[in-house]
């Protein structure tokens, strides 16, 4: 499955702190390669994930289209007065896992998902990139990421590199904090053994309890939405068996 994307410059001589008031990662460290962050609604559930790329004149915002129109209705309600401009453009994409061509940047999710390389003639590699996601955990929107539903820790973006808790404030960061200062989660994102195949979304059961939710599958593992405390030996998932992968 390959997700489409698309592109928003966002412009003028406020861009940084606009964002800065309102995504989970801190917008200092563009100045170190592409940034992975998410914008939340005010009560701490997910709304979009995207990339940022600071293109000197302004940044590049790489979002699903999954999340799009959500997503570009609220930055236009938060600009208010602010000197911003919010402009979809048209900016090519290329991924890959090889040698970096000239001017890709590393994904900053995980070292396994390769670069990305942005207003370039390249073309993507020939890779599953579904089995990448799947053998690392890393969630997709409109898939295992749920506006208004998920929350971002119980998501991983902690190991993602998607959020920073020495920040400023930031829409949703009350509830962001309070989760990321508990002792344990008691629900998240994890990577199971898949003996068969289920639909995305069929629900998982542990000793007959309700114990999560499929996601998406490949090479004989998914990625799955658990209670945590359910999670221990095997557990059912419509006719597929599953078990936390080692």
């Amino acid at each position: 499955m390959t997700t489409e994307r698309r592109m928003l410059a966002v412009g003028g001589q406020d861009r940084s702190e606009f964002l800065q008031g309102l995504i989970t990662n801190d917008v200092l460290h563009l100045k170190d390669g592409l940034v992975y962050a998410a914008l939340l609604t005010a009560q701490g559930k997910y709304l979009a994930d995207f990339f940022l790329l600071d293109r000197g004149d302004d940044i590049l915002l790489d979002a699903p289209a999954a999340v799009w129109d959500a997503l570009v209705k609220k930055l236009k309600m938060y600009k208010l007065r602010s000197k911003v401009t919010l402009d979809e453009v048209d900016v090519s994409l290329a991924r890959g896992l090889g040698e970096a061509p000239e001017g890709a940047l590393r994904d900053p999710r995980h070292p396994a998902m390769g670069w990305r390389a942005y207003g370039t003639d390249l073309t993507d590699e020939d890779v599953d990139w579904d089995a990448l996601r799947v053998a690392n955990c890393i969630p997709e929107a409109g898939v295992e990421l749920v506006p208004d539903e998920s929350f971002i820790l119980e998501c991983g973006f902690t190991r993602l590199n998607g959020v920073d808790f020495r920040k400023g404030c930031y829409v949703g960061q009350e509830v962001t904090a309070r989760m990321h200062h508990k002792t344990e989660l008691k629900k998240g994102l994890a990577t199971v053994s898949v003996e068969g195949e289920a639909p995305v979304g069929t629900p998982i059961t542990s000793e007959g309890k309700p114990a999560g939710t499929l996601y998406t599958q490949a090479d004989g593992q998914g990625i799955a939405y658990l209670r945590l405390n359910r999670a221990q030996g095997a557990m059912e998932a419509g006719e597929a068996r599953l078990m936390l992968a080692a």
